[in-house]
């Protein structure tokens, strides 16, 4: 299935298993440019590859996901960070909302559902973006 939004992925997390899960469902929904990272360093050393959309588990080994986010966020505040967490915590939820993230998954049965929701709602949000900000290019062009 060819999707007609192509976004390049990053999934960031320490559980393999989870992660293959993550990137398997992307697949089977039309995206392929999905770069995994078992860690948080290997994904920042990685930034400068200009991901669009980052699954990003909160409770990793070494450095934590808070930690991975701000840097993310400090780098580039405009990609679009999704934190996965193992465990349904309202406090880290609020807390990964203030630090940026867009949004925030517990790891459960409706995971993947919940990415593609994600998904269709950074596709609106685009949309959104192009249409009231249209580019220098498109601004130039229209006085003609």
């Amino acid at each position: 299935m060819k999707t007609e939004h192509q976004f390049k992925f990053f999934i960031v997390d320490d559980d393999a298993f989870c992660a293959n899960v993550y990137e398997q469902f992307l697949n089977n929904i039309g995206y392929y440019d999905i770069t995994y990272y078992s860690n948080g360093k290997d994904c920042l050393d990685n930034i400068d590859k200009k991901p669009d959309i980052i699954f990003l588990d909160h409770n990793m080994e070494g450095m934590k996901g808070f930690d991975v986010l701000k840097k993310i966020k400090r780098y580039n505040p405009n990609i679009y960070v999704v934190m996965i967490s193992g465990q349904e915590n309202i406090e880290t939820a609020v807390d990964a909302l203030k630090y940026g993230v867009f949004d925030y998954l517990t790891k459960d049965s409706s995971v993947s559902t919940k990415i593609k929701t994600i998904i269709e709602k950074i596709i609106a949000i685009k949309a959104v973006m192009r249409e009231s900000n249209p580019s220098i290019v498109q601004r130039i062009l229209s006085f003609f």
